[in-house]
């Protein structure tokens, strides 16, 4: 069992929790995921880790309740426990893996749309930490629906823009993009993680700016090892799957439309039996082989 020491609602349906999970901690760097289940009953939910205390032997998530056990795991107050609590799962960002002196050289900037937050703040942390300094534009489609904002003003140059403009600048975050761009921020690297369809449109924008943009696909991911075949998408002509592959990915290189498209079949038993049907061997990640 893995208690739950503090649970906040940072916004509507939007809640945040910190786990005490002393071996996954130790481990985990940002980019990568977790599985966790409620109970012993309850289906496995993969989530990005929002931040990890080494020392304290805990790690965070937020979540966004939208079904049956994510509003069951909302419920859940500090004290309660849940059952299970795997990770850290996937690959870590690929600037933990360049050198600090490379990083320090590039101009790099995160846009982050809804909950996808979460998983942007422990990378502009880590950043933070090693002295390179980033720029992250958060979207949201309200003021209220802004999370985690003075954490991230600690950590980077905070640019925040809503939807109905209600709070920062007005308009999408590719809005925003072009914006600073104009403004005279050229950025090398770009790190997109939120909805599909705003990564996709960041991607296009980007590809034209001539950024390089990584995309994290953890919206589409299910089960989280590869077998159930949700998460199977083409980069650059290849199969991939974001759980075992990613999340993270060459954002310009993401077939976006077939994994959209993917995701509105796989949401029945006959879709999903169809995609078997067509996808064959590579239809799921973990052996290849399951039928």
């Amino acid at each position: 069992m893995f208690k739950i020491l503090e649970a906040n609602e940072l916004a509507t349906n939007i809640f945040q929790m910190i786990v005490e999970a002393p071996r996954v901690a130790q481990a985990c760097l940002p980019g990568q995921f977790l599985i966790i289940r409620v109970d012993a009953e309850g289906e496995r939910i993969p989530l990005t880790i929002c931040d990890y205390d080494r020392e304290k032997g805990t790690v965070e998530i937020v979540v966004q309740a939208i079904g049956a056990e994510t509003y069951a795991l909302k419920n859940l107050k500090a004290g309660d426990s849940l059952a299970d609590v795997v990770g850290p799962l996937g690959k870590p960002s690929d600037l933990c893996e360049e050198s600090i002196d490379d990083l320090k050289k590039k101009k790099i900037v995160f846009i982050a749309g809804g909950v996808g937050t979460a998983p942007v703040y422990p990378q502009a942390k880590w950043l933070k930490e090693h002295g390179v300094d980033c720029d992250v534009i958060i979207g949201a489609k309200t003021k209220d629906l802004v999370i985690l904002e003075d954490r991230f003003k600690k950590v980077c140059n905070l640019h925040i823009t809503t939807d109905d403009g209600s709070y920062g600048r007005s308009g999408m975050v590719t809005k925003a993009l072009q914006d600073l761009w104009d403004e005279g921020n050229k950025y090398d690297h770009c790190v997109a993680i939120g909805p599909m369809i705003m990564m996709k449109f960041v991607c296009k924008l980007t590809q034209e700016l001539g950024i390089h943009t990584i995309v994290s696909m953890n919206p589409i991911m299910v089960d989280g090892t590869g077998m159930c075949g949700a998460c199977r998408l083409t980069v650059g002509g290849e199969v991939k799957f974001a759980c075992v592959d990613g999340p993270e990915f060459d954002g310009h290189k993401v077939d976006f439309d077939q994994a959209m498209n993917r995701m509105k079949l796989y949401k029945t038993e006959e879709g999903r039996l169809l995609l078997r049907e067509q996808e064959g061997k590579t239809h799921h990640g973990g052996c290849g082989n399951c039928h």
